[in-house]
Parts: structure tokens; sequence; C-alpha cells
């Protein structure tokens, strides 16, 4: 038991490291030499638990998707029980709010899980393409299909479209990557706020789902 519970708390250890260096910088710019020395431990500790660095980032990104999706289904559940016809607002609100309420909860990475979750779509890497689907497939459907409802005006290729802008504008923004910076000395920007990047982002998206057809 007591085997477990230190093989447990290693593991977990070199999960945090290695997260906080992958958000800080990337999988390619993070070395093992750099998660070892983090995390305290030596690479035959992460290569026991992981098999390798692609299975640790792995294991890093499966950590903090499985609640994601849990969440926002979970979201758009509710909404749908309690209003039958919702709103594309009300839709996009239930997908946003559920990575903004995951930013505050520590337990589940708090801000450091919604850059985390902003780097691996902004920036995806080719191990993860298998990942990806099996955690988000069922998220991508439903929210698609309420969206679907919602903007009955819109031929369903373009609702695709309106659901991919607004989950790279969500995933960017929770990035915490600042545009304006490369622009401005002192931007009044402050994108590192996961509570208040949704409270911006939300009428913006809005606009946009209920936008006339493109075509």
């Amino acid at each position: 038991m007591a085997e477990t519970a230190k093989a447990q708390e290693t593991a977990g250890r070199i999960l945090d490291a290695a997260e906080v260096l992958f958000v800080e910088h990337g999988f390619d710019g993070t070395s093992m030499r750099m998660i070892t020395q983090s995390a305290g431990v030596n690479i035959a500790s992460v290569n026991y638990y992981f098999g390798s660095k692609d299975g640790l980032l792995k294991a890093v990104f499966e950590r903090r998707a499985e609640p994601f999706a849990r969440l926002t289904l979970a979201r758009l559940s509710e909404l749908e029980q309690h209003s039958p016809d919702p709103t594309a607002r009300q839709i996009a609100e239930a997908f946003v709010n559920a990575a903004a309420q995951m930013g505050r909860d520590a337990g589940l990475g708090g801000l450091l899980f919604v850059r985390l979750l902003g780097r691996t779509f902004v920036e995806p890497h080719p191990i993860l393409k298998e990942s990806m689907p099996r955690r988000y497939g069922e998220v991508t459907r439903r929210y698609t299909a309420a969206f679907r409802r919602a903007l009955p005006h819109l031929p369903e290729l373009e609702v695709h479209w309106r659901f991919h802008f607004l989950t790279s504008a969500m995933f960017n923004a929770f990035a915490g990557n600042n545009v304006l910076r490369l622009f401005m000395d002192q931007p009044q920007v402050n994108a590192r706020d996961p509570q208040l990047v949704a409270r911006m982002l939300l009428p913006f998206i809005e606009a946009g789902l209920n936008a006339p057809a493109a075509q």
C-alpha cells in the first residue's frame, strides 16, 4: 500500500512538472532533462511510469481532457433539460463557461489547465491525433447538433465552420496569447484571467454565431 501511494505521488509529481513546462515552453521546447530536474526524479522513472516523453504528453493531456469533456457535456445536458430550445448564446455559454469553471478549480488544473488546453488546441501535436477525437468526438457531435437546432437559417456546413471558429477563438484566448503586446507597450487586455476572457469573449461569439449565412 505504501509503495502504491509512493508510486502515485511520484507519477503525479512528474505529471505536474511536465504540465507546467509544456505550458511554458511547448512540447518540443521541453526536454526530458527539464522535466526530471523539475520533478526531482531520473529519466528511468519517467520511462517506467509513462514509457516515453510522448507517453507523458498523452498522460498530461488525458488527465485534463477527460474532466473537461464530462463538464461540457453535463452543462449542455443541464441547459437542454431546462431550456428545450436554447439559443446559440446559451449553448456557447455552456461550452465557454465549462472551461472557465475548470480554470477556477485548482483540483482540475486551475488557470494552468486553461493555458494547457489552449496550447494543446492552438499547437496540436501529432501524438494526440488519437486521443483528441476519442475525448472530444461526443462533445463536438452534441454541440454541433445543438447549434444546428438553434441556427436553422444556416447550412449544416456553415454551422460546423462556426463551431470551429468558436472553439479556435476560445482556446486561443484561454491560452493567454495577448496579440496586442506585439503592438503596444502597455496593452489594456488581460488575457490570463479566464473569467474575464469568458465575459469578453461571449458577446463576440454570439454575434458571429447569429450572423447571416455567408452563402
